[in-house]
């Protein structure tokens, strides 16, 4: 089972400064390289489908289709429309080194 840590996550702030420092580049710059990442991203996704980050895994867009569900309160059933959602993939190597295998 997965132990939680209690160590808290990087603030967008700690990472913009992070690769600042490893990079040399200054803050706003590495801001600005993240904002067209996320433009690039975004526009890959919605002309091909996908967006692959090297390294990392790619984002896909998926469809879900039209399903009964509950409503938690009266138990009553209703109807959750088809939609189109985006995911991400998680690439193998990544995987592998955040939770090697057994």
């Amino acid at each position: 089972m997965a132990t939680k840590s209690t160590k808290k996550r990087m603030t967008q702030s700690e990472v913009f400064n992070h690769f600042a420092e490893k990079t040399g580049m200054k803050r706003s710059q590495v801001k600005e390289f993240f904002d067209e990442l996320a433009n690039l991203a975004s526009s890959e996704v919605k002309g091909n489908g996908e967006f692959v980050l090297p390294g990392f895994g790619k984002m896909v867009l998926s469809d879900r289709k039209a399903r009964e569900g509950r409503n938690p309160q009266t138990g009553e059933t209703i109807q959750i429309p088809a939609k189109t959602t985006l995911k991400f993939r998680l690439g193998k190597a990544m995987k592998d080194t955040v939770v090697p295998k057994k």
